[in-house]
């Protein structure tokens, strides 16, 4: 009886992990913890869950936020987060059960702001300039871990350049009803000898590193040009413009004298138009036919 039973017992387990072993896990896309959504962007959570029996169901559910748009069928449910606010960040779950189990997958939605809105001081590059400053804009979130500023030249980090920290302020435009607060984030260097001749341009780089994501943007701040480099352009438009009025002198009076040319063709003067009046009195007095007046 003993080994009879022990027999069964074995046959239930195997039936119950055969069973177990039918079932996989929820599938959830994108498969990561935490995905990132910019501001006013769209994205979509889909959980799916493999049942034996085809009896799976599947649901999102949010944790103290705004859950967002949900459409769930058998085995499967899409979450969809519309043109999203920094308020629908946080967690969602998605569960899911089949034949008397339950799983849950927990995704954290991140939502972020990073427009290429940087804007540097100064605007151009002085020889001696002590320091240089980057800013940027409309940004969250602000942490040093998410949001980092780097001064390059050439492609890399300019060395001997020393951070002094951010500055973080919210934007001067008050956020009105439901719009979301945003940042701007300033970072100043301390410039080392840049040499002579200065480099062309240092560049700003500003960087959002979030997972599964990372952005870069940059501002150029270029080299001033020296007022030697300068000079030659002013002297030659100064030149041409000495040069357009020397020659508007000559050329006038050459416009003068050919229109008076053209003038003399038109009515030449009085003693060439009397030529044709002369050749007609000698052709009469040749045929006698001028006429005698009585003495």
């Amino acid at each position: 009886m003993d080994f009879g039973l022990a027999l069964l017992l074995a046959g239930l387990l195997g039936l119950l992990l055969g069973q177990s072993l039918q079932v996989k896990p929820l599938q959830v896309e994108p498969p990561e913890p935490v995905v990132a959504v910019a501001l006013g962007a769209s994205r979509q959570l889909t959980c799916r869950l493999a049942c034996a029996d085809r009896g799976a169901s599947v649901q999102w559910r949010g944790l103290d936020t705004s859950l967002g748009a949900v459409q769930s069928d058998t085995g499967r449910s899409v979450l969809t987060v519309r043109n999203a606010s920094l308020s629908a960040a946080g967690t969602r779950v998605c569960v899911g059960s089949c034949g008397g189990r339950t799983f849950q997958h927990t995704v954290q939605l991140l939502v972020y702001a990073f427009p290429d809105q940087l804007t540097v001081s100064p605007a151009a590059l002085v020889p001696g300039d002590p320091a240089v400053a980057c800013t940027a804009h409309k940004v969250t979130p602000v942490d040093p871990n998410a949001l980092s500023f780097s001064l390059l030249v050439g492609g890399q980090e300019l060395e001997g350049a020393q951070a002094l920290g951010p500055e973080v302020q919210e934007e001067e435009e008050e956020p009105q009803g439901d719009e979301d607060v945003l940042f701007r984030v300033t970072e100043r260097w301390r410039l080392p000898p840049l040499g002579t001749p200065v480099p062309p341009a240092l560049y700003c780089q500003a960087t959002m590193r979030l997972p599964g994501l990372e952005l870069s943007h940059r501002q150029a701040i270029p080299a001033s040009k020296p007022a030697g480099d300068q000079l030659p352009t002013a002297l030659w438009t100064s030149s041409a413009v000495l040069g357009l009025l020397l020659l508007a002198l000559p050329t006038y009076h050459l416009w003068k004298r050919c229109r008076h040319l053209a003038e003399d063709d038109t009515h030449p003067p009085a003693s060439l138009r009397l030529l044709p009046q002369v050749s007609a009195w000698a052709g009469l007095r040749a045929t006698g036919q001028v006429g005698i007046s009585p003495s």
